[in-house]
């Protein structure tokens, strides 16, 4: 029965979530505390506001906090965007820079590899489509 349960924990995919929850709770910390210590600050100096959730208004006899609704968007809008544009972003220009772009092509009437940049194939003389 453990050895079933060892083999389990043991399996590569198993390991990976585990670090990848683990890694993902630290980067979720880290950006939360860059959005509380740096951008709300600075959303609140320039609206003169520092918190909505006082922002409310009455019903017949309800009370609707929409002040409260209004800071969990901006968080979501903040958090979001620094996520796009301090992860995402510099992600995709560094895969970007890493791929290699294809230096060859396959002629479609012999099915021969040629130059990319080719126009007419060298094997079999058939005109080439631009593409």
């Amino acid at each position: 029965m453990l050895s079933g349960f060892k083999k389990f924990i043991l399996r590569g995919n198993v390991v990976d979530l585990a670090v990848g929850i683990v890694v993902g709770a630290a980067f979720t910390s880290l950006v939360n505390s860059l959005v509380k210590d740096l951008f709300t600050p600075l959303i609140a100096a320039l609206f003169r506001a520092p918190d909505f959730s006082s922002l409310s208004f009455t019903l017949n006899g309800s009370k609707f906090l929409y002040g409260t609704f209004l800071n969990t968007v901006i968080s979501f809008l903040i958090v979001s965007s620094t996520v796009y544009f301090f992860v995402v972003l510099p992600l995709n220009k560094l895969t970007a820079k890493g791929e290699k772009k294809p230096t060859t092509k396959v002629c479609p009437e012999c099915a021969t590899s040629i130059s990319i940049k080719a126009k007419r194939c060298p094997n079999c003389t058939s005109i080439l489509e631009k593409k």
